[in-house]
Order: structure tokens, then C-alpha cells, then sequence
């Protein structure tokens, strides 16, 4: 039986290969290789995050995490099994589920996040919005301003959509560098394809390898940057301050093996 860190090296060299040959499938137009390699890319991912973790209780952050990687799994597969005229909307009912797991994972963290205020003294000591959330807010007006006019019916749940993905991204700067970094890449991959949908003047070549490209960037920072959150905690928890008093750990700081530190 594979040690902890020996397997999470082979999920992560299953994981990367499986990626590779999926988006030069999608610039060769092979579209049945593209097809089934895009069914395994999540639960490679998720099964990195579970070896990972191993060996101890896993938390909010990483369970929410691996939710979010299953609805995403089924977001990737589902609309392959219903008829075209539906798949669409499957996809996005998958990956709405997905996003609303991410924010509750990331909610813990909200305080460090852009969403939350600061007090200025300049001001008076008035609470005052940070630029950062501003500047989501600003993303998602712009997405739902360009993909209105050709939503037609599905204005209701595009605007849905794109405030939970603005959340999610927004949110994911409270937990890490990297993790904020990963949502705001999946925003892209999710934004492209709103675009693609719901517009008449999109036209980036290759779209669906630039999608794959972001989507699959975008989770795999996010999963690394959540185990490194969690591994960080676990070092914290064990640690001790300069006055000798043991540190208080982050909201998920779950032990991890020795092996995978």
C-alpha cells in the first residue's frame, strides 16, 4: 500500500497527465478523448485533496471543498446524459451547487476576505468598503450587463449565478494568496462561458481549451491552496508563541501526517 505522500504524488502525476492530454485533445478537436478525459480531472482532484488529508478528521474548509468538487464532477458529466436541450441548464445547476459549497467553505474566513470593512481613521471611524470588493462588484455588473440582452428567460438565474460566482471569488481572498488566486481564474472560466452563451460578439479562438484551461487551473489552486491552509493550521496548533502560550489555530486546522508536511 502506497505511504500518504507517495500516493498524493501519483494523483497529482495522474492528475496533471489527465489535464495535458485533455486540452491538447481540445485543441485537436479529438472531441471523444476530450469528452471522457473531462469525466476524471475532478475526482483526481478530489481524490489529491482526500490523500492529502489523511490520517485525521477533516474540517469545514476541506469537507465543503471536496462537496464542491463533486458537484463540479457532476456539472462535467451530468449534461453528457440528458438531452441537449437540457444540458445547459444541468450544467449550471451543478456548478451553482458547487459555488454555493465553496462560499460556505470559504465563509469562516470572511473577516480577512475583500468583502469585509475596514475603519478608516481618516474618516472618523467610519466603516469603509474596501477597493477590492468594489472592484468584484464592479466584475459582476459588468458580466450581467454584457450577457442580459441574450438571456431571454434566463435572466433570473444568470444574475443568480454570477452573484454566487462573485461571491465565491470574492470570499476565496479571505482564505489565501493562492486560494484567491484560484477563484479568481474559475470566475474567468465561468465568465467565458456565460459570454459564449449569451452573446453575440464573443469570439475567442479555441474558447473550450481556454475554458478547460482556466476551470482546471482555477480548482487545482483552489484545492492546493485549501490543504496548504489546513496544513498551516495544523502547525499552528501544535506550535507555541513567543510568551509560551499555545497559538490559536485557524478556523480548519485539522493535524496532518508527518509524511505530508
Amino acid at each position: 500500500m502506497l505511504r500518504p505522500a507517495r500516493l498524493n504524488q501519483v494523483l497529482a502525476a495522474l492528475l496533471v497527465v489527465t489535464s495535458a492530454v485533455h486540452l491538447g485533445a481540445l485543441l485537436t478537436s479529438a472531441t471523444r478523448l476530450a469528452g471522457v478525459t473531462q469525466w476524471f480531472l475532478m475526482p483526481l482532484l478530489a481524490a489529491w485533496v482526500l490523500a492529502a488529508t489523511s490520517g485525521r478528521p477533516r474540517g469545514r474548509l476541506v469537507r465543503l471543498t471536496l462537496a464542491a468538487l463533486a458537484a463540479s464532477w457532476l456539472g462535467d458529466t451530468a449534461p453528457d446524459l440528458v438531452p441537449s436541450s437540457s444540458s445547459f441548464l444541468v450544467m449550471v445547476g451543478f456548478f451553482l451547487c458547487a459555488q454555493v459549497c465553496y462560499i460556505a467553505a470559504f465563509w469562516p474566513f470572511r473577516s480577512r476576505s475583500v468583502l469585509a470593512s475596514r475603519r478608516a481613521a481618516a474618516s472618523g471611524g467610519f466603516r469603509t468598503q474596501p477597493v477590492g470588493a468594489v472592484a468584484y462588484g464592479v466584475v459582476l455588473v459588468a458580466l450581467v450587463a454584457a450577457c442580459a440582452p441574450g438571456t431571454g428567460s434566463l435572466l433570473v438565474p444568470t444574475v443568480v449565478y454570477g452573484a454566487c460566482l462573485v461571491s465565491m471569488a470574492a470570499l476565496a481572498t479571505g482564505v489565501s494568496g493562492r486560494v484567491a488566486l484560484g477563484g479568481a481564474i474559475f470566475l474567468v472560466s465561468d465568465s467565458l462561458i456565460a459570454l459564449h452563451a449569451f452573446t453575440s460578439w464573443y469570439a475567442l479562438p479555441q474558447h473550450g481549451f481556454w475554458v478547460m484551461l482556466t476551470y482546471v487551473g482555477g480548482q487545482a489552486l483552489i484545492a492546493t491552496g485549501v490543504v496548504a491552509q489546513v496544513r498551516t493550521g495544523a502547525r499552528a496548533n501544535v506550535g507555541h508563541g513567543a510568551s509560551g502560550r499555545r497559538t490559536v489555530a485557524p478556523p480548519d486546522a485539522e493535524p496532518v501526517p508527518p509524511a505530508l508536511t
